[in-house]
């Protein structure tokens, strides 16, 4: 009997660590969740209560590489999409079969090959088992790190007058040399927006002066819950919070009363709601994220490319301390949305002095263009986060950038103004400039890589003495400032600037037979010359046929300012005769 005891002992302990049980919050029932170390640690315990939400995230996923390949935001943003929805087709299926079979809620996603799950423990359990699902992720509500009201409360309505932050990054002189945005398209994502606020209105991509179609304009990720003035797939933008309206004011707004409260108040704006009162999950960041690669019609259908904007602002974060304990949730995400063309603009966090601070998605991400906040005289705020990354291990510099975040006045929800101070109010001056930049050179659209390093090459220098990481007192960049305070101006210097382009051609006998090379259409160009004044940014290249040789496809060459661009293009012998094989293997008979 004492024997039988240990043995039984022995197999329980040992079954502990392979494995957890789970209740499926049934009176008596338990479900033995097979591959624990595939799940979140937080759907493991929720699911043991009863049912909760989760992302079954799919083992296949899209390769995307090809789209650096592309010349626009266009072709990059429809070459994601059909990879993106192919890849959801093939995988999804089986599982959107179980999981009907299981009784299951469930909504999938194609941004990151996933499916949104709500279920207990035995739907947990059953997608844990399954080869074909790499990872069970919490899907927590996260309420965001807010930011830091005025203590004078309420900003004037119209002082009539350039916003001191917006001068301070040197904005008029752009607008005064005739960019004010015009042409570019900014999103935010955040708590909603008050479309109709006098500052914002005229700015909306939605209104066309007369009247309002928010058709591929504008969607709500959030489907339960929210209240009379913003309710849950609210059919018209509302912010029942504040934060996304003074987000948007910065980068756009305009009351066109000379008050000017934004970095690009020319531009146009879109929006979705990733929040209800201030709380978010990862599945409703990853639905706006979603719908900005491919904007929709209000009923979810026409998904269009297209219409997505050229700058994201996302000042939010999805923090371990409300259930995002895998710091890669939205890594996938965000990689995906950087491939389409579209940059990804993202607060540092508001966690404070100490190193090590940047530590929350989507901030973290090398794909993230990471914003710290500065005051008034250049120094870096008090709660602006630092770096490096810690939290996934990379020991990743961020932030890339500061921008001013201390008492920032913008539109507030009611039609007024507050001021507020935070990366929250950092982010959107990046997002702005980002927008001018594209408006002054159409060619950066879709040019993420250039976008930041135009931004990052042309900001003021900002030294710290902190030490966070391996930072020198000299260096730049740093953990504190990332390359320093944005230069509005003189990043438009560099975007406007012209650089060059040489072509070199191969093998020696394509070349011998007639081989050429031209740039957007222009005139033929042989091995090895160059083509000076091309504007910064993605620039077509062509090949001309020759006989005998099969010619690449048309490549994209990405002309940085003031630098020289070097290709290689090569021939291709064509394959050999469909038949050749054939008679082979027929004369060896």
């Amino acid at each position: 009997m004492w024997r039988a005891l240990k043995r039984l002992a022995l197999i329980l302990a040992l079954t502990a660590f392979a494995a957890v049980w789970a209740g499926t919050g049934r009176p008596g029932a338990t479900v033995f969740i097979e591959r624990p170390e595939k799940v979140d640690r937080q759907v493991i315990r929720k699911a043991s209560e009863g049912k909760t939400e989760f992302l079954v995230f799919l083992s296949e996923q899209a390769d995307l590489s090809g789209a650096g390949d592309l010349a626009g935001k266009a072709e990059k943003g429809l070459y994601a999409v059909r990879a993106l929805t192919a890849a959801a087709e093939r995988a999804q299926g089986p599982v959107i079969e179980a999981l009907q079979a299981l009784g299951a809620d469930f909504r999938p996603f194609w941004v990151a090959n996933m499916i949104w799950v709500r279920g207990g423990a035995e739907v947990v359990n059953a997608m844990a088992a399954r080869p074909d699902v790499a990872r069970v992720h919490a899907n927590p509500s996260v309420r965001f790190q807010q930011p830091f009201p005025s203590a004078a409360g309420a900003a004037p309505q119209s002082p009539a007058a350039v916003q001191w932050n917006i001068a301070r990054v040197n904005a008029p002189a752009v607008w005064d040399a005739g960019f004010t945005g015009q042409g570019a398209v900014v999103a935010g994502q955040d708590t909603g927006c008050q479309w109709d606020h006098p500052a914002l209105k005229r700015q909306y991509r939605g209104w066309n002066g007369t009247s309002a179609d928010h058709d591929y304009n504008w969607h709500d990720a959030v489907h339960s819950g929210g209240d009379e003035s913003c309710p849950a797939d609210s059919p018209v933008p509302c912010d029942d919070y504040g934060h996304g309206t003074h987000t948007m004011g910065t980068m756009v707004g305009d009351d066109g009363d000379a008050d000017r409260i934004g970095m690009a108040p020319g531009a146009r704006w879109i929006g979705c709601r990733n929040m209800d009162d201030g709380v978010g999950t990862p599945a409703t960041y990853a639905e706006c994220f979603q719908w900005f690669i491919a904007p929709t019609r209000m009923d979810g259908s026409g998904a269009d490319p297209a219409m997505a904007p050229d700058v994201i602002n996302n000042s939010w974060s999805c923090t371990p301390g409300e259930g995002c304990e895998d710091p890669n949730v939205l890594l996938t995400v965000v990689n995906n949305v950087r491939a389409a063309g579209i940059l990804t603009v993202q607060s540092a966090g508001n966690s404070g002095a100490p190193c090590e601070t940047v530590m929350d998605p989507a901030a973290i991400y090398g794909a993230s263009f990471t914003v710290g906040a500065t005051d008034r005289s250049d120094v870096i705020a008090t709660f602006s986060s630092r770096g490096p990354v810690t939290s996934d291990g990379s020991n990743r510099r961020k932030p890339d950038i500061s921008a001013p975040g201390v008492s920032i006045r913008s539109s507030f929800k009611g039609g007024g103004y507050s001021i507020m101070s935070g990366t929250s109010m950092a982010a959107p001056h990046v997002a702005g400039l980002a927008a001018l930049l594209v408006s002054a050179n159409s060619r950066l659209s879709g040019q993420v890589d250039l976008l930041e390093r135009i931004s990052e090459r042309t900001a003021v220098h900002l030294l710290t003495s902190q030490g966070c990481g391996d930072d020198g007192p000299t260096d730049v960049p740093n953990n504190v400032y990332g390359w320093g305070r944005i230069d509005v101006h003189a990043a438009y210097r560099r975007a406007i600037s012209t650089g060059t382009l040489q072509v070199t051609l191969g093998p020696s006998q394509a070349v011998a037979a007639g081989g050429r090379w031209r740039v957007d259409g222009g005139r033929w160009k042989v091995d090895g010359q160059q083509v000076s004044g091309l504007a910064a940014g993605g620039h077509t290249v062509e090949l001309k046929i020759v006989a005998g040789w099969k010619t690449p496809v048309v490549l994209t060459a990405v002309i940085e300012p003031g630098r020289t661009t070097r290709l290689s293009a090569v021939y291709a012998r064509p394959n050999p005769a469909s038949w050749l094989p054939l008679l082979l293997r027929d004369g060896l008979r």
